[in-house]
C-alpha cells in the first residue's frame, strides 16, 4: 500500500527525490539476493502522572532509513538519522561489501495490499494536550474516590505515529502510516503495614479519542484496583506438580513465550528450536490449534505490511496438536524454500528485520470455563502474568503470576501470591487436557523483546486446562 501522505512525509524535502533513490538502491541490489531501502519518520508522546501530579511529559520526532543488502545467509546493514541522498549513498558503499563477488538474482517483491487494517490519523493530534492531562488527573481521582486504602496511584498515557516507506531493488516500493496508543494505571493499596498492587493497560492501533472516553477508564482503574485489593488478602502460594488451569485472555502470554518464540524461522532455519524438524508431527494434545494472525483490525500487533513490505496474514501454526508452519521473514523463507508470511519485522529503522510473531492466540474449545474448574480437585487458577523467561532451545519457562487462586474440589476459593509457573514450552502443549470455549485477546499492552529489539505484539488463550505443571510457590503442599 502507497500513498501520498507517506511519499509526503518522507520524500518532499530538499536533496531526497525519489526517483533518483529507486535508482540508487536498484544499483546497490544488483547481484543481491534481496533487500531494501527502509524509510521512517515517527512522532511519540507520552505522559506519566504519580502521586497526584503530572510527573512527566516528553514528546519526540524520529527520522532515518535502514539499506539492507543480503547475499545467501549474510546481511549488510547501514542505517543513518539523515534523511539525505548523500547519506544513503554513503551506506549503498557498506552494504554491498556484504555480496563479495557473488551474482545473484534479486528476490520478488512482495505482493502488494490495499488493504486498510487501521486509520491514517495521528493519535497525538487528536486530542490536546490539556485534555490528556486532564484524563489522568481524572483517573487518578477517581481510583482514590473508590476506596480509602488506596495508597499511590500511578498513570500512564503513550501515543506514537509512524510512517514508513519501503524501495527494493526491482523498482518496487510499499508505504504505511501506523497508530498505536497506550494507557496504563497501577495502584498501590494498604492495611497496616501491608501494601499490594495491581495494574491494568489498554491499547491498539487506533486513535486517541477511543480510549479516553469515561466508560474505558473507568473500568481500567476499576481492575486495577480490584486486583490490588484480591492481592491484599492472598496467601502465600502453595508448591508443588498440580493441575493449572489459565484464564482467557492475557494469560496467552505464556504461549507467546513459552512456544510461540520456538515457532519463529530463524530458530528453526538454524535447528536451535525445540520445534525444528517437527513439520507435519504431532506436538500438541489433539484440540490444540494455535494461530499467528496480523490481519485483525486495530489490534496492537496488526500490521497492513510488515516491515519488508510483505502483507500479513493469518498462519496456522498448530492445528488439532500437528505442527504445520513457522513464521517466515524473508530471509528464512528463502533458505528454507518457503514463502514469507508477513512476520518480517524491525523496532525501527536502526534494525535489521527478523521473525517476530504478531497476534499469537489459541482458538477456543467448546468446554465451559465453569465446567473445566469444576472438574480440578485440588490446583491453581492462573489469570494473570507478569515477566517471564524461556529458553527457546530446550524450550524451559519461568513465568511470574500476578494474581491467581487456589482451586478446591472445583471451587475457585483463595487468592495466592508468589506463584511461579515452571515447565517446558514442547511439553506443556501434550499436557492440556482441556480447552474452554471462551478465547479472549489481551487488552492491548503487549511488548516483545528478542535480540534487543521490541515491537508492540498480541496475544490470546482460552481458558485452557494443564495437568501435572510445577508451581513454585512458598507454601509446601
Amino acid at each position: 500500500m502507497t500513498g501520498p501522505t507517506t511519499r509526503s512525509l518522507l520524500f518532499d524535502r530538499p536533496g531526497l527525490d525519489e526517483g533518483r533513490l529507486t535508482r540508487l538502491v536498484g544499483d546497490t541490489l544488483s547481484g543481491m539476493d534481496d533487500g531494501e531501502l527502509y524509510l521512517e519518520y515517527r512522532q511519540s508522546e507520552s505522559l506519566a502522572f504519580d502521586d497526584g501530579r503530572l510527573k512527566a511529559a516528553t514528546f519526540d520526532t524520529t527520522q532515518g532509513f535502514g539499506l539492507r543488502a543480503v547475499a545467501g545467509e549474510s546481511t549488510g546493514y547501514a542505517h543513518a538519522s539523515e534523511l539525505s541522498e548523500d547519506a544513503i549513498r554513503r551506506a549503498a558503499t557498506t552494504v554491498t561489501a556484504v555480496k563479495s563477488g557473488r551474482i545473484g538474482t534479486l528476490d520478488l517483491a512482495p505482493t502488494g495490499t490495499n488493504r486498510r487494517l487501521y486509520s491514517d490519523e495521528n493519535p497525538i493530534a487528536a486530542v490536546d494536550f490539556a485534555a490528556k492531562v486532564k484524563l489522568l488527573q481524572d483517573m487518578d481521582a477517581f481510583a482514590r474516590a473508590k476506596d480509602p486504602r488506596v495508597r499511590q496511584v500511578s498513570v500512564s498515557l503513550a501515543s506514537s505515529w509512524q510512517a514508513i516507506h519501503l524501495l527494493r531493488g526491482d523498482g518496487a516500493s510499499a508505504g504505511d502510516i501506523r497508530p498505536l496508543v497506550r494507557l496504563n494505571v497501577s495502584v498501590v493499596v494498604g492495611e497496616a503495614e501491608r501494601q499490594e498492587s495491581g495494574s491494568f493497560g489498554t491499547g491498539g492501533r487506533t486513535s486517541l479519542p477511543a480510549f479516553i472516553g469515561a466508560n474505558t477508564w473507568h473500568a481500567a482503574v476499576e481492575e486495577a484496583l480490584r486486583q490490588a485489593i484480591v492481592n491484599l488478602g492472598a496467601e502465600p502460594a502453595p508448591a508443588g506438580e498440580m493441575t493449572v488451569v489459565l484464564g482467557p485472555g492475557w494469560p496467552g502470554i505464556l504461549l507467546h513465550e513459552a512456544i510461540g518464540h520456538g515457532l519463529e524461522g530463524d530458530f528453526n532455519r538454524k535447528k536451535t528450536s525445540a520445534f525444528a524438524g517437527l513439520l507435519g508431527q504431532r506436538v500438541a494434545a489433539k484440540g490444540v490449534t494455535v494461530v499467528d494472525d496480523g490481519t485483525i483490525p486495530d489490534r496492537r500487533g496488526s500490521l497492513t505490511i510488515d516491515d519488508e513490505g510483505t502483507p500479513t496474514s493469518r498462519t496456522v501454526l498448530i492445528e488439532d496438536g500437528i505442527l504445520r508452519g513457522y513464521l517466515q521473514d524473508r530471509l528464512n523463507a528463502r533458505l528454507m524454500g518457503v514463502r514469507p508470511t508477513g512476520n518480517g519485522r524491525r523496532e525501527s529503522f536502526a534494525h535489521s528485520p527478523m521473525p517476530r510473531m504478531t497476534n499469537t492466540y489459541m482458538l477456543a474449545g467448546d468446554r465451559p470455563k465453569e465446567e473445566i474448574l469444576a472438574g480440578v480437585k485440588n490446583g491453581l487458577y492462573a489469570t494473570n502474568f507478569g515477566g517471564g523467561q524461556v529458553d527457546i532451545t530446550s524450550g524451559k519457562f519461568v513465568f511470574t503470576c500476578t494474581e491467581a487462586y487456589r482451586i478446591e474440589n472445583g471451587r475457585v476459593t483463595t487468592p495466592v501470591k508468589g506463584a511461579t509457573l515452571i515447565g517446558n514450552g514442547p511439553d506443556v502443549l501434550t499436557k492440556i487436557t482441556a480447552i474452554g470455549n471462551d478465547m479472549m485477546l489481551d487488552p492491548g499492552v503487549g511488548t516483545c523483546g528478542k535480540a534487543g529489539q521490541g515491537v508492540p505484539v498480541g496475544v490470546g488463550l482460552p481458558t485452557v486446562r494443564i495437568d501435572g505443571l510445577t508451581v513454585g510457590g512458598t507454601q509446601s503442599r
